[in-house]
C-alpha cells in the first residue's frame, strides 16, 4: 500500500493474498483492504492518537438517506451528547481531491449539519469550518483537536 501523509500505527492485516483485509477499530472487525480503506484506517488512528478523538464517539460508514437514495458517510465524529460535529470523506491516494469531492460531502452535511467537513486522500487533507449564520465556510490549516469541537 501507499505511504501516506499520516502517522503510522500498528496495522492489523488479515485475509488472503487474493482478498486482504484490515482491522477496523471502530467496526471491530476485519474489512476489505482497499486503497480508500487504507486511508480511512490511518486517518481514524490519527484522529484518536494525535487529535484526542474518543474512539467511542467516532463511527465509520454511517448510513444516511436522502429521499429514496441511500448514502454512507465515511466517518462521523460526535460530541458527548451524540450530536454529529464532523464528517470525514476519504478517497484513495490516487484520487485527486476536486470540487466534486466537496460536493459529495456537502450532500451528507445537508442531513447532519455539522460544524467541520474534512476530505482526505491520505496525502492531502482539507478541513473547513462551517459558518451557518453567514452561509459560508473557512478552510483551516489543520484538523481541530477534539476539545475544540
Amino acid at each position: 500500500m501507499t505511504e501516506l501523509n499520516l502517522p503510522p500505527y500498528p496495522v492489523r492485516l488479515g485475509g488472503t493474498a487474493e482478498r486482504p483485509t484490515i482491522f477496523d477499530v471502530l467496526r471491530r472487525r476485519y474489512v476489505a483492504l482497499t486503497p480508500e480503506e487504507w486511508v480511512r484506517q490511518h486517518f481514524v488512528h490519527f484522529l484518536i492518537g494525535e487529535k484526542g478523538y474518543p474512539q467511542t464517539l467516532l463511527a465509520n460508514e454511517v448510513k444516511l438517506q436522502v429521499g429514496d437514495k441511500r448514502l454512507r458517510a465515511d466517518t462521523v465524529a460526535y460530541n458527548r451528547e451524540l450530536q454529529p460535529r464532523m464528517i470525514v470523506e476519504y478517497k484513495a491516494p490516487t484520487v485527486v481531491l476536486t470540487q466534486r469531492v466537496f460536493e459529495q460531502i456537502s450532500v451528507y452535511n445537508l442531513l447532519l449539519h455539522v460544524d467541520f467537513l474534512v476530505v482526505s486522500n491520505g496525502l492531502q487533507h482539507y478541513c473547513c469550518r462551517m459558518n451557518y449564520e453567514q452561509g459560508s465556510y473557512e478552510f483551516l490549516t489543520d484538523v481541530p483537536h477534539y476539545a475544540a469541537l
